[in-house]
């Protein structure tokens, strides 16, 4: 069952708010993971990318319809048009083929939403590391969340991997009773969950396996029907995310420095 709740002209608590949005007016369906992922979205709409596609739908007088639900689900319906968009994607060449990235067949970094991290995370005691071109002592698997393009990243390294887990909880749970050797979390994600019950038995290590921007995706159908409204958003993406009100909000609310601003 997918949660679903509509934002469209709500005025954030950081960012200048606009009209109530005109009565009976279609939203925008947007989809994205059903799960925390700090500073970036919490469940009940919290989080910068909440803040910031807020204030795009002020900007261009849409409305936006968020639909929670696992990831795979929410790729799988943007690639059959079933949602207008999803956030936050990164970018690979295969994804080409689920909807289209601002700047199309490369997408264009200047209109990203944010740029997160992956990092690895071991059992506290155990040597495997990175040291920013391969890995060290590593003799098992590492393990990922299903549908993570961090998968791609770790296959290209030539090491086993597992991709069983769905939230990032479930994977750590499976780093700590040994099924995994080591684990490639976002790097929020990573920070956050080490902090709190496991952080006697984890540690995450400082060098990022791979950074990488994350973009709202739109559907093929919606920029064949709309290319001009497509392209307006896109736009004010990048206004808002370099707006100086956005960027305090940034500063404040990031758990990991945020580097290739």
């Amino acid at each position: 069952m997918q949660r679903s709740f509509t934002i469209g002209f709500l005025v954030s608590s950081l960012l200048a708010g606009g009209p109530a949005a005109a009565a009976g007016k279609p939203g925008i369906p947007l989809c994205f993971e059903r799960q925390e992922v700090l500073p970036w979205r919490t469940l009940d709409g919290g989080g910068l990318n909440f803040e910031l596609l807020n204030e795009v739908a002020r900007r261009t007088g849409v409305e936006f319809d968020y639909q929670s639900m696992p990831w795979k689900r929410c790729l799988a319906q943007l690639k059959a048009n079933q949602v207008g968009g999803a956030f936050a994607v990164s970018f690979s060449q295969e994804r080409l083929a689920l909807g289209a990235y601002p700047g199309g067949q490369q997408a264009d970094t200047e209109r990203r939403m944010h740029v997160d991290r992956y990092l690895l995370v071991r059992r506290k005691g155990s040597r495997v590391d990175w040291d920013g071109k391969s890995f060290q002592n590593l003799d098992g698997r590492i393990g990922f969340q299903l549908g993570y393009s961090v998968g791609d990243f770790l296959r290209a390294q030539g090491v086993q991997v597992d991709e069983g887990s769905q939230r990032a909880d479930e994977l750590l749970q499976k780093l700590v009773s040994g099924r995994i050797h080591a684990a490639a979390l976002g790097g929020a994600d990573a920070v956050r969950l080490v902090r709190g019950p496991m952080a006697e038995q984890l540690e995450v290590r400082p060098v990022p396996l791979v950074e990488k921007p994350y973009y709202l995706m739109l559907s093929h159908d919606f920029v064949a029907r709309q290319p001009a409204l497509a392209e307006r958003i896109w736009k004010a993406v990048a206004e808002v995310r370099n707006s100086p009100a956005y960027r305090k909000r940034e500063r404040e609310l990031s758990i990991v420095p945020q580097s290739g601003r």
